[in-house]
């Protein structure tokens, strides 16, 4: 009896630990695509923003000012060689104060995905539908 019960208890167990798997998996997704190279491309130029914020701020914390990708990369900042990922094309803006990195969306406004990212020196994600 009491094996029966303890393996009642075990698919209990199970049964919720996956319904709250699929729930937060549902969340990782991006609203309105369920293509999941759009949301791995997604997950990877948000990544990518950060890596460049990053860069920004030690180039910044060594020189004094904030520069361009072109010069993160000739100055060895940025090992990063591209200035894309999928549909997404990278740009900076940049004073000597402050930077803001975006990330630009080439793709239909039926695609669902964020028509652009931003990141700036507090190192927030933006998102711009």
């Amino acid at each position: 009896m009491s094996r029966a019960f303890g393996f009642i208890t075990l698919i209990i167990v199970v049964g919720i630990g996956a319904y709250i798997y699929m729930r937060q998996t549902q969340g990782v997704m991006t609203a309105g695509t369920s293509d999941p190279i759009a949301t791995v491309d997604l997950a990877g130029v948000r990544q990518d923003l950060l890596v460049i914020a990053q860069a920004e701020r030690s180039y910044a914390a060594l020189n004094g000012k904030y520069v361009s990708l072109d010069d993160l990369r000739s100055q060895g900042s940025l090992t990063m060689t591209r200035n894309n990922r999928g549909p997404y094309t990278y740009s900076a803006e940049v004073s000597d104060s402050s930077f803001r990195i975006v990330a630009t969306c080439n793709c239909p406004v039926s695609s669902g995905m964020p028509k652009s990212l931003s990141v700036d020196q507090r190192m927030e994600v933006q998102q711009e539908r």
